[in-house]
């Protein structure tokens, strides 16, 4: 394994799941890349949506319709540019897309030649997975490189 490829949304466990890829990565002497798909605004504002990536204004629709996608993608590379600082290696590499998360990530992980892709599962049930999807459920169908599917619930508990 030469390349980790490890996806991160906008939860505040995103963090752990950056950790757990990174020690990954280093225990295989293997280069990290850490990802964030930008999609609709509309995600972003939710309220329980956490602050982290500098969103934390995004709690009116209005505000909505006038943030340019190039400031949600400025805020998504500030946050990863952040995370790199906090696992500790300038050599890791950050990438910020647009789209489908679970397109972009496939996509993503066939452009650098990925080993492995890394990322957390919120374990959507019921009527939110079938509002908003899963996307490890997509890249997992669709992968044609191991996983390493984190639950998200074992760090929100703590």
């Amino acid at each position: 394994m030469k390349k980790v490829l490890i996806a991160l949304d906008y939860s505040t466990t995103a963090p752990k799941i950056a950790e757990a890829g990174y020690a990954m990565a280093k225990s295989m002497n293997a280069a990290a890349t850490l990802l964030h798909v930008t999609t609709d605004a509309i995600y972003y504002a939710s309220r329980s949506y956490s602050p982290v990536l500098g969103f934390d204004t995004f709690s009116d629709l209005d505000i909505l319709e006038t943030t340019p996608v190039e400031e949600i993608k400025k805020a998504a590379q500030d946050y990863l540019g952040q995370l790199k600082q906090h696992l500790g290696d300038e050599t890791i590499q950050t990438v910020v897309e647009e789209g489908d998360s679970g397109d972009c990530i496939l996509e993503v992980a066939a452009a650098i030649n990925a080993d492995i892709i890394v990322m957390g599962t919120h374990s959507r049930r019921g009527i939110n997975k079938i509002m908003i999807g899963s996307v490890a459920e997509k890249v997992l169908r669709h992968s044609t490189i191991p996983l390493f599917i984190i639950p998200t619930k074992i760090f929100e508990a703590q």
